[in-house]
């Protein structure tokens, strides 16, 4: 790269998530650079009522970033990210989530190891954050845990999301919709696999830490059924499935449903994880059947 100082456009897609999205956008204010590039904010408001744009309004009248919002009236994260695309600007995208929050260098790392190892992005850690509350069966469980890899690792497509992502701007250069619409879940993924496929390259910085907010509507039981049966069904749904793994699921959903009773006596944590997995396995087969028991768009409370 040359000495001319970069840019960053910094997308954020919301729905419905006022206070988690003030929180995320006052410590995107503080990110450092060291002078390295400077950055931007992006943020679309996928609720047509607008539900975002007081607090897009009042975070602007104070913040020393540079702050655009847009809206995109229709419900679907692949159309808000690709309304998000179309109004950054600059050298990089980078990609975070509303119900997430940086840490200090979050971007600055993402940078760093961009360059240094010379690819088209660079993506890190989401860790799970917990207010005062939750319950411990919750925490001990590790359901929002997310694998990790040391930073320099190259992923592949099925180890990518946008939740943190640095992406060189020029992956979306010609393309007006680089996320498909189609893809329900697994939008950022279906991108992913086929900027892979062309040949890009995409690594992990495992000191880039953002963290998310994981509320007291998703420390629920039923809550993580529904979650575990919508990445069944969207297994099926956005991916040649495999028959290895329609096989692994005909044995391991009647597997965890007979230990539920042992893995009960072992404590709720244990229990609640059996419990996910079952559900998951059990989605992804009524999906082969052509069975939606979520029948919805989303699983997000």
């Amino acid at each position: 790269m040359n000495n001319q100082t970069k840019h960053i456009s910094v997308c954020v897609c919301t729905y419905k998530r006022p206070d988690l999205l003030k929180r995320l956008l006052q410590d995107l204010d503080d990110q450092e650079s060291q002078g390295l590039f400077t950055y931007s904010i992006v943020i679309v408001d996928n609720d047509r009522l607008q539900s975002a744009e007081p607090v897009v309004r009042q975070f602007s009248s104070t913040s020393k970033s540079n702050i655009k919002y847009c809206v995109e009236p229709q419900p679907n994260i692949a159309r808000a990210r690709n309304t998000s695309i179309e109004n950054a600007s600059g050298d990089f995208v980078a990609f975070i989530d509303d119900d997430e929050f940086p840490s200090r260098q979050w971007l600055l790392r993402l940078f760093n190891d961009c360059n240094k190892y010379g690819v088209a992005g660079v993506l890190g850690p989401v860790l799970s954050h917990f207010d005062e509350g939750a319950p411990r069966w919750i925490v001990q469980g590790k359901f929002y845990d997310r694998p990790q890899h040391q930073t320099g690792f190259v992923l592949d497509w099925t180890q990518t999301r946008t939740g943190n992502a640095l992406l060189q701007s020029y992956l979306f250069a010609g393309d007006s919709r680089p996320f498909r619409a189609e893809c329900v879940e697994g939008s950022d993924q279906e991108f992913f696999k086929r900027m892979i496929e062309q040949g890009h390259a995409f690594i992990w910085c495992n000191e880039a830490v953002v963290y998310e907010v994981v509320p007291p509507a998703r420390w629920k039981r039923s809550f993580l059924v529904r979650r575990a049966l919508f990445r069944g069904v969207f297994s099926v749904r956005n991916h040649d499935l495999p028959l290895q793994l329609i096989v692994k699921s005909l044995i391991a959903a009647p597997s965890y449903a007979a230990l539920l009773p042992v893995a009960l006596v072992l404590g709720q944590a244990r229990f609640m994880n059996y419990v996910f997995k079952f559900s998951y396995h059990a989605g992804r087969l009524l999906a082969v059947l052509g069975f939606n028991p979520i029948n919805r768009p989303y699983v997000s409370e």
